[in-house]
């Protein structure tokens, strides 16, 4: 028995789940049957296999680009709604220090530093918060742009970075502007 037999095996495993969109162990085995290899051999070209199979449910499903793509997209999103909620409980917390109202109320009204496209630093005002987005005005019209928005830490610490790309743009006033963007990727700041 050759490894070369094991990879041409593993590689019509990952063809027949790509055709049939799964592979069970049993058509594994058959593979190997076919190839005239003992039957114990099926765990090694599954290993093989592996990086182009995912198994879920006793099956061993094709995974193409677009599915790492989405699995990529999906964790950013949960990582990103989770660091919006979590700064938006500190923000809240820092609020109720000093608001008195018996009414619980939190409006983000904060000071922004975006960095654009250009590498140019443009301090603006958020209005609005969501686990999706931010909607900033300012002196600028960044439609279509891929930003850098900085939210500062209420505590003093260093401020949260989300790659953002804004998707409208509406003028408020004269030289005034309304941009609102969906959060893309939480970023790492250099230390």
């Amino acid at each position: 028995m050759m490894i070369f037999d094991l990879h041409k095996i593993a590689d019509n495993v990952v063809r027949r789940a790509q055709r049939q969109g799964f592979v069970v162990p049993r058509e594994v085995r058959e593979e190997i049957a076919q190839a005239g290899l003992p039957d114990e051999q099926w765990k090694n070209v599954l290993s093989l296999a592996r990086p182009s199979l995912s198994l879920r449910r006793g099956r061993y499903y094709y995974i193409t680009s677009g599915t790492l793509r989405q699995q990529f997209e999906e964790k950013q999103r949960r990582t990103i709604h989770l660091t919006i909620k979590k700064l938006m409980r500190r923000f809240r917390a820092a609020a109720e220090r000093v608001e008195r109202r018996d009414h619980d109320r939190f409006d983000f009204i904060q000071p922004i530093t975006v960095i654009s496209e250009d590498g140019r630093e443009h301090h603006l005002l958020s209005r609005d918060l969501s686990p999706s987005g931010i909607r900033l005005i300012g002196t600028r019209r960044l439609l279509g742009q891929k930003v850098h928005v900085l939210i500062p830490d209420p505590e003093g610490g260093p401020p949260t970075r989300f790659a953002t790309r804004i998707l409208w743009t509406c003028a408020v006033g004269d030289d005034l502007f309304e941009n609102g963007g969906r959060f893309l990727e939480l970023e790492q700041i250099a230390s």
